[in-house]
């Protein structure tokens, strides 16, 4: 693109042009047009461009999210029945078929992120949902360890990039202080999925007289609706604002411009080495990657032990997947709950974190101390197991709108869920057949994680004020003022040169 000036609306005494030089940023084209539209045109066409997006966006979101989490939870599912004696899975054996398919994960996470910011979003994320699908159907084929083992490691790898995506999605076509909200409404959808997928179980469980047991036909249902899932995908989601086809092209500026607001630009694909690196000396990023591995061991323990976990309180193996169903009602109300008070509480991100973080942290306690005669009270413990999806939600929001760079956004979610597959595996094979029905070294092991998170947000939120507070004097002394208007327009400036959020020194962390 040629050189431009770009002109943000400010106050009269602040107003001036800013070139933005060569800018490669996919939305740039766009966002110069809106510098012809007033500022109630873009507050009432707005309005109407979110209405639009949250109908046509969100509902595509949401329902992938529920189908492709299926999938995770089908293994924990399919143990319920006769997969462990069919294939030779018993003792530990179940714990690395749980734990391969995070290797897998592990090691096509940066991958996949990088691919991501080079990719059309969308299009990638349709492809791997339809190559998912097939790996999830093979599964009915496995007929031993060596095999099973294959099809998860694959399976992890293909799955590497689709939350990710979604959080490249959201924060394309939203505003940071509207995702936090979005984000907790497709990821509640794990809690619809965990529903359906006790349900499914619990149904495909009386299925006796077919030529596939029970867990095959876990496998081939799930990767059934996964394959029509990515077909939908694909056709029907745009890879940017600036390519959605259900927008006119006003429409389209007007949702270029809003997400302009985010200080980080649209997209660029111009990998930048000197971006990744900045990852390794940014505190917030060192205490997101941290949340990542404790969120990581604690979803590999619950996805993939749950049922254990509630067949050792005395629950027969059909029982114990039925008993799940409540896990997503609990998930699917409190997520959204953390998004809401995260959308409408100012700088409260951190915070929802860690006062989140301490419900589950005392379920646990529960199932340490509370005797085995009182079943139903366990059982309610390990139901709150299921919250772990706010914290994970909201570590995401803090990385999708407080990072600026488009290469150092990559490789910060890269690391996150490299971290997070880690932690997966470790969760996976803390608990000991041996030490069943308390499982006394995973609980620790989750504790310490819950105490973690609570920590690590603490020292993330102090990080981020700090830096706010030291810009914004360093921006009086500079004689620049600190107004919102006078930092936000530069810093939007900023964000479409693809400057990071160290190098802008007007961009403002959302605590």
């Amino acid at each position: 693109m040629d050189s431009k000036d770009l002109k943000v609306e400010q106050p009269p005494a602040a107003e001036k042009d800013v070139s933005l030089g060569e800018v490669l940023d996919i939305g740039a084209d766009l966002y110069v047009e809106a510098d012809q539209l007033s500022t109630e045109e873009l507050e009432s066409e707005g309005a109407k461009v979110l209405r639009i997006l949250d109908w046509r966006i969100m509902p595509i979101l949401y329902v992938t999210y529920v189908i492709q989490f299926l999938d995770k939870l089908s293994l924990n599912y399919a143990s319920a029945y006769s997969l462990i004696p069919d294939l030779g899975l018993e003792g530990q054996r179940y714990s690395w078929v749980a734990a391969i398919f995070n290797f897998g994960y592990l090691f096509w996470a940066i991958p996949a992120n990088l691919l991501i910011q080079k990719l059309p979003v969308a299009k990638y994320m349709g492809g791997m949902l339809l190559m998912w699908s097939i790996i999830v159907i093979a599964h009915i084929g496995a007929k031993n360890y060596a095999g099973i083992l294959v099809l998860r490691f694959l399976l992890g790898m293909a799955e590497a990039g689709v939350s990710p995506c979604m959080m490249v999605i959201t924060s394309m076509f939203y505003k940071r202080s509207e995702q936090p909200l979005r984000m907790a409404i497709w990821l509640s959808a794990n809690g619809m999925a965990t529903m359906v997928g006790a349900l499914l179980g619990f149904g495909l469980g009386h299925s006796h007289n077919t030529a596939l047991h029970s867990w095959q036909l876990i496998f081939l249902t799930i990767g059934l609706l996964n394959f029509v899932c990515g077909g939908v995908f694909l056709a029907l989601m745009p890879d940017s604002p600036a390519s959605a086809r259900f927008l006119t092209h006003r429409q389209r500026v007007v949702a270029v411009r809003r997400v302009a607001e985010n200080m980080i630009g649209v997209k660029t694909r111009q990998i930048k080495l000197g971006q990744a690196v900045e990852n390794l000396y940014d505190i917030k990023i060192l205490c997101c990657a941290g949340i990542g591995i404790a969120c990581g061991v604690i979803n590999g323990g619950v996805s993939n032990f749950a049922s254990s976990l509630i067949k050792g309180f005395g629950f027969s193996g059909i029982y114990a997947t039925l008993l799940q169903l409540p896990t997503g009602a609990i998930e699917a109300i409190i997520v959204p709950i953390c998004g809401l008070v995260a959308t409408y509480v100012p700088n409260s991100r951190c915070i929802v974190l860690a006062v989140v973080s301490v419900i589950p942290f005392a379920g646990l306690l529960g199932i340490r101390f509370t005797s085995l005669d009182h079943r139903w009270t366990l059982v309610g413990c390990t139901w709150l197991q299921y919250i772990i999806g706010a914290p994970v939600i909201v570590s995401w929001n803090l990385l999708s709108t407080n990072v600026a760079g488009h290469t150092k956004r990559a490789v910060a979610n890269g690391i996150w869920f490299t971290l997070y597959a880690a932690g997966n595996v470790a969760g996976a094979n803390i608990f000991f057949s041996r030490e069943a029905p308390r499982y006394y070294s995973a609980l620790t092991g989750l504790l310490v994680c819950y105490a973690g998170i609570i920590v690590l947000s603490g020292m993330a939120y102090m990080a981020m004020l700090w830096e706010n507070k030291r810009r914004d004097a360093a921006a009086a002394a500079a004689g620049e003022g600190t107004s919102f208007n006078e930092t936000h327009s530069q810093a939007i400036l900023d964000g479409f040169k693809d400057m990071t959020d160290m190098e802008s020194k007007h961009f403002r962390y959302a605590l």
